[in-house]
């Protein structure tokens, strides 16, 4: 269930050349010494589109992967998992957390490349190029002259970046509108090469592949419209005088080429196409292979799409000791869902391994999607075949990495990989989980481990989304309710912590065209929901009825107070108001006015066991406090942006919750605990750990004082405690 319009729209610095293992080094708050925290990352598995896999052809066992907005990964076989390789990189930087295009130097097993950039729009800023000689543990970065664009339409094409075979301190990189690029210098410095003759345009997709076939290089062009004399791959062998390839294939079926691999035994080049580059928006496609010898083109398409059965291809990844072994995928084939083809003898014929798959999730239970049988996947556009082992296949989907050794038994291959865009968090103070999460795509989580992927799957009955709204009764923890989403119904509860769940009996007509946030009250006697584009709702029987509230603030997330249930709460952006409510959410009445407004990001928190205790995170307007209800707020001395503030159990014979805030200080955006109710900040993130932007959600547990859940806009949950 990927999301591809997840995005956050922030401002973002231009990308400066530097040398650096992660941003630079950060002052802590005066007088405060930083305790040592041991951040680690909340399992799930994956969830999120895995976009670009890529075996190393000369290392055994070292693999790598890219992703559209969660980073690049290092597949290590000592340890059976992925690292994470960019977790260095900061807010300032969140652009930066999708990977466009990875390359590998096969005479420098050290060298790995990454193109940054995960929005092309202008408000998104140029993109990034990092160089490492040590598989990722350290970066050299530069800033590039183009932008990128690795969560938008196109980005399971590719790979967009090449090592030159000819002379490894040449690298190329194929951009969306800025034409391609070439780099004399490792990537330390980038121009147009000159001689390509296809033209950008600020729309189109550009170069959507570069792949080398012995010491000729090629380049696929995404903006053709699949007319014969309207070239869409074109060929080099100088590097300098580039020409369209004669004889290609044309049409709707071939219309953007996609991916391509070559087959140096048999001296043939393979290539997928589509009508659109993907994910979505295929409906026909075809593979064709390119004898380089002597210029033959052969269709070796396995099954044509045709009739209900409407798809394009996608990945394709040859077997370096095996001739004639190929592997390709389909991609946005939802009628009869997706699979994986492999020829042995050079695509004169093609067997589905869909046909024949074991599929086991035992490991990462979401995958099922609140079904009997998890899917072989979908939006397959990243296919990788290991160079030491024509049977170890690796392909991404929309929401995991899976793996085989034998072609028939598959299983996620994700351990450390996560990639989920995480919205609401809650850390109850009873039951057997310390964390519920609602997120995008696969809706909220019961976290009984924070070591494995959560045994029930996604919350069911129904299943959701993307997680709108996540809220629990304080002063009686086992209700909790939820929001998002829904094939059945936009809202639920459930009268054990969140381990089971039941739809609300009615809901808002309408809830069907937007869901929003919800709260409960303090005794979970009573919901409010609210809607973006429309009035909020009440309900005082669990969901049975509901009743419009004219006089909540549209488009204001809901807070209940903790200890009175008769008490909400309400902020408007808009007009910079609290609101407030004594009966229950019938009516709510303005209380303090004048306060920072115009940016819907604001968050309203309340303190946990204590009455009127409310805090206003307001971004760059800092942090506010208000100890009567709302009546009055002062501002935080010392903090100077505040984007999202939660609770934590109190520090030893303190008497308020620990505060944890994402926010800045006397120095720029980290992840900041106080335990003396703002009197004093301590950064407790590092500059290993940033994750890009995290501004979304935080929490403390309410059990263990020190420990906090952060979410994250592509990295998943991280934890971390007191080392």
């Amino acid at each position: 269930m990927p999301d591809p319009s997840r995005r956050t729209v922030l401002a973002a610095t231009a990308a400066t050349a530097a040398t650096l293992a992660g941003p630079p080094a950060q002052a802590h708050a005066a007088g405060a010494r930083p305790p040592a925290y041991r951040w680690r990352t909340a399992v799930i598995g994956g969830t999120g589109f895995v976009t670009g896999v890529l075996f190393h052809p000369t290392v055994p066992g070292l693999a790598y992967a890219r992703t559209d907005i969660g980073g690049a990964y290092r597949w290590d076989r000592d340890t059976d998992r992925w690292t994470p390789l960019t977790d260095h990189l900061g807010w300032d930087d969140w652009n930066l957390l999708g990977v466009e295009a990875l390359a590998v130097d096969p005479a420098h097993p050290g060298r790995l490349y990454l193109a940054l950039g995960t929005y092309a729009q202008p408000w998104a800023g140029e993109g990034a190029f990092l160089r490492s000689e040590d598989r990722g543990a350290t970066w050299h970065r530069t800033a590039l002259p183009a932008r990128l664009g690795a969560n938008e339409d196109g980005r399971g094409t590719g790979e967009r970046l090449l090592v030159d075979p000819r002379d490894g301190d040449t690298l190329w990189l194929g951009t969306r509108h800025d034409g391609l690029l070439r780099s004399a210098d490792r990537g330390a410095t980038w121009s147009r090469a000159a001689g390509f003759p296809a033209e950008p345009s600020p729309t189109g997709q550009g170069v959507t592949l570069l792949v080398a076939a012995g010491r000729t290089l090629y380049a696929g062009w995404g903006d053709a419209d699949g007319t014969p004399g309207r070239p869409n791959l074109y060929r080099t062998a100088d590097g300098t005088t580039w020409e369209p390839v004669p004889g290609q294939p044309a049409g709707a079926s071939a219309r953007v080429p996609v991916r391509a691999a070559h087959d140096h035994r048999t001296r043939e080049l393979y290539l997928t196409y589509a009508d659109a580059p993907g994910p979505n928006g295929q409906t026909t496609g075809s593979v064709h292979k390119l004898d380089t010898v002597t210029g033959a083109w052969t269709d070796v398409t396995p099954a044509v799409p045709g009739g209900t059965d409407t798809f394009g291809y996608g990945g394709v990844a040859v077997a370096a000791r095996r001739p004639g072994t190929v592997v390709v995928s389909t991609n946005d084939r939802w009628a009869a869902v997706d699979t994986l083809y492999r020829t042995t003898d050079g695509g004169r014929s093609w067997v589905s391994l869909k046909d024949t798959a074991v599929l086991d999730v035992s490991e990462t239970p979401y995958l099922r999607w609140g079904r009997d049988a998890p899917k072989f996947g979908w939006w397959i556009q990243a296919v990788a075949v290991d160079p030491y082992d024509p049977e170890h296949v690796l392909y991404g989907t929309g929401a995991t990495v899976y793996g085989t050794r034998d072609l028939v038994h598959w299983a996620p291959r994700v351990r450390g990989l996560e990639e989920t865009s995480v919205r609401q968090l809650i850390s109850p103070p009873t039951g057997t989980a310390h964390l519920i999460s609602g997120n995008g795509d696969i809706g909220v989580l019961y976290h009984e481990r924070l070591t494995a992927s959560p045994a029930r799957g996604m919350a069911t009955d129904p299943v959701f989304g993307t997680a709108t709204g996540l809220a629990l009764a304080a002063a009686r923890p086992s209700y909790v309710v939820r929001t998002g989403w829904g094939d059945h119904g936009n809202g639920a509860f459930s009268e054990d912590g969140g381990r089971t769940w039941a739809p609300f009996p009615a809901q808002p007509a309408h809830a069907a065209g937007g869901p929003g946030p919800i709260a409960t009250t303090a005794d979970g006697r009573v919901l409010l929901w609210a809607f973006p584009d429309g009035p909020a709702h009440r309900s005082a029987d669990g969901g049975a009825g509901w009743q419009e509230v004219p006089s909540y603030p549209q488009g204001a997330t809901p807070v209940a107070d903790p200890v009175d249930p008769a008490v909400l709460y309400a902020y408007d952006t808009t007009t910079g108001t609290l609101f407030a409510t004594t009966d229950g959410g019938r009516t709510f009445t303005a209380r303090a006015t004048g306060l920072p407004a115009g940016d819907s990001q604001f968050q309203l928190a309340a303190a946990p066991g204590r009455t009127g205790d409310l805090w206003l995170s307001a971004k760059e307007h800092g942090l506010f406090r208000s100890t009567d209800g709302g009546a009055g707020f002062t501002a935080v001395a010392g903090v100077r942006a505040a984007y999202t503030l939660g609770f934590g159990k109190a520090a030893p014979g303190a008497r308020h919750p620990a505060l944890y805030l994402v926010g800045a200080t006397d120095f720029g955006p980290a992840v900041l605990r106080s335990d003396d109710r703002a009197g004093t900040w301590t950064r407790i993130d590092d500059d290993a750990h940033r994750w890009g932007w995290t501004g979304q959600a935080i929490t403390g547990d309410p059990r263990v004082h020190g420990r906090v859940y952060l979410a994250t806009n592509g990295r998943g949950v991280q934890y971390g405690e007191p080392a």
